[in-house]
């Protein structure tokens, strides 16, 4: 890090000479084809990747932000870990059922464990003395002594055992299972499942807290995030996150949870005491596993679509919000007490609290980017980037209208400055983001308490708008057709009552589309198309509540 030559230190500012728009950008790093997991040294000196679709481990020297080394692996790595004293990583190869194990003084495979195949995250105790290998193809754990490099246990858990992550005192592994949907709980001393906890749907990957107190489990089905109390095992929140949430991370200092979400490109920074997103940080395509520097400076993160490894300033948290000013701000970096200013471009923050290696702070009223800096009694320096966000504004949305227990279809919303909206609510219900733009946000709906019309409400890092609604429909029913017969000529004007008609899209006779019009929420009228053959057909009426069906008889005319 940079650093005064007087004798007081300075604040941590951007990495060597970069400029302010490169600080702020982050470096982003070519690797191999798919790169998944990624872990940092102790000291942080170096990152090792783990590229499934080349088959490919990329070394990264974090001083210069490029790839100083590619080691040949088996078929598939998936997840790295690296030992306490920094002297091996671990490699999980899912394809060849196998944990190689790297030398990092010469970056070369020493030896290849066989685990069988399945083999998809791997945790080290905090002594270095085992290995805890997931076996996703499996209901198992494979336990390695790192000394022996032998297995020495399998432990049964969950269908589907996907991440693991082990306490900092050692005693328990958290396995996340994705078929029953919940974490199994192993206890090391005897490598037997101490407690099953129930989670979300599709639990998928798990961080602990520095102090052992938390564990976070993303939920890849529902899009969320449990957060589990490891004093009693039960899970006390559940926060909403974007779709296809992947690993998650914890800040070593333990204030913020992040979140990378595949579905739209975005890592989510969760407040970890008010368990609420501060803010979608829009990433590259398909991110998935995120570390930190162990000064929590940044943060690294492999995106698999790209092939590449981003590096994010995690300095200024959120690092946007309201031209109008009062977001609550919290900058990380080294040498910060006593700090006697921060500015975001000329303007001054308000400072609320203050140690040697954090400072929170009230954002002034501003636009555009500004430079965060801090004084202090040794200098000044640049902590990072902070955009002001103009406040949203909605012009559409499009279906206006589903049923209540919610559904996969897309629903997009239009409007101005929606880039990095940080949630979305029908009425009280949080929808699940899809995808952003600055004119356009695609969610899904969740389930709603009710049927019935509630307001749309998109929170940014600007601003909350509203002013559109949202219609959740009960399940359509279908009561009658009349008349019920008619001939194979077609032509026939029938009338179907039924239940929440109001938002039908298609009526069909046996699959066939037929012209209709809705006449209320409980009538419409259609025409019957032509039939090639007598009988009864199904008469379905497809709309946003469901899919019910009545029936309708083809009878052929009389000839001579």
């Amino acid at each position: 890090m940079f650093t005064l030559t007087s004798l007081a230190p300075q604040p941590v500012r951007a990495r060597g000479s970069e400029s302010l728009a490169a600080f702020a950008a982050g470096a982003v790093i070519p690797v191999g084809d798919t790169p998944q997991g990624i872990a940092l040294t102790p000291a942080g000196s170096r990152a090792y990747v783990a590229n499934r679709g080349s088959n490919t481990v990329s070394v990264i020297d974090t001083a210069t932000d490029t790839v100083t080394a590619t080691i040949p692996t088996g078929a598939g790595p998936v997840f790295v870990a690296i030992s306490p004293d920094g002297a091996r990583a671990y490699v999980t190869v899912f394809d060849d059922g196998l944990l190689s194990v790297i030398d990092t003084a010469t970056n070369t495979i020493v030896e290849d464990i066989t685990v069988g195949v399945g083999a998809l995250v791997v945790a080290l105790t905090p002594d270095g003395t085992r290995a805890y290998v997931t076996r996703q193809t499996t209901n198992t754990v494979t336990v390695i002594d790192t000394a022996t490099s032998t297995v020495t246990a399998t432990v049964t858990v969950g269908d589907g055992p996907t991440g693991v992550a082990i306490t900092p005192d050692g005693t328990r592994a958290y396995v996340a299972c994705l078929i029953p949907n919940q974490v199994s709980v192993i206890d090391t001393a005897t490598n037997t499942v101490a407690a099953s906890i129930g989670v979300g749907t599709t639990p998928i990957l798990l961080a602990i807290t520095p102090d052992g107190a938390r564990v976070y489990v993303t939920n890849v089905e529902d899009s969320t995030l449990s957060v589990i109390d490891t004093a009693t095992n039960t899970v006390t929140s559940t926060i909403g996150t974007s779709a296809q949430p992947r690993f998650p991370a914890v800040s070593p200092d333990g204030s913020h949870v992040y979140v990378a979400n595949a579905g739209p490109g975005t890592v989510s920074v969760i407040g970890a005491t008010t368990n609420t997103i501060a803010e979608n940080i829009a990433v590259g395509d398909d991110p998935t596993c995120i570390v930190f520097f162990p000064d929590g400076t940044r943060a690294y993160l492999t995106d698999a679509a790209a092939g590449t490894v981003n590096v994010m300033a995690t300095t200024v948290i959120p690092d946007q919000g309201s031209t109008g000013g009062r977001t609550t701000v919290t900058l990380t970096g080294h040498h910060l007490a006593n700090a006697t200013a921060v500015h975001f471009g000329a303007a001054p923050a308000g400072v609320t609290a203050n140690t040697d290696t954090s400072l929170t702070v009230t954002s002034p009223a501003g636009s555009g980017a500004a430079p965060v800096t801090v004084t202090t009694p040794g200098g000044t320096g640049l902590l990072g980037y902070f955009s002001y966000r103009p406040l949203p504004a909605l012009t559409g949305i499009s279906p206006a209208a589903g049923p209540v227990a919610g559904s996969d279809k897309e629903i997009v919303i239009t409007g101005r400055n929606l880039a990095g909206v940080i949630d979305v609510h029908f009425g009280p219900t949080r929808a699940v983001i899809q995808s952003v733009s600055d004119t356009q946000v695609t969610v899904r709906a969740a389930q709603a308490p009710a049927p019935g019309a509630v307001a749309v409400t998109v929170t940014t890092p600007g601003g909350s708008a509203d002013g559109l609604s949202y219609t959740y429909l009960s399940p359509s029913t279908v009561t009658n057709v009349s008349p019920g017969t008619g001939p194979t000529t077609g032509g026939t004007e029938v009338t179907i009552t039924g239940t929440d008609l109001a938002y039908t899209d298609t009526v069909t006779f046996n699959g066939i589309q037929a012209p209709f019009t809705v006449i209320s929420d409980t009538t419409l009228t259609a025409t019957s198309p032509p039939s090639g053959a007598e009988g009864t057909v199904p008469v379905t009426v497809t709309g946003p509540g469901g899919t019910p069906a009545g029936s309708f008889t083809y009878i052929s005319e009389p000839v001579i």
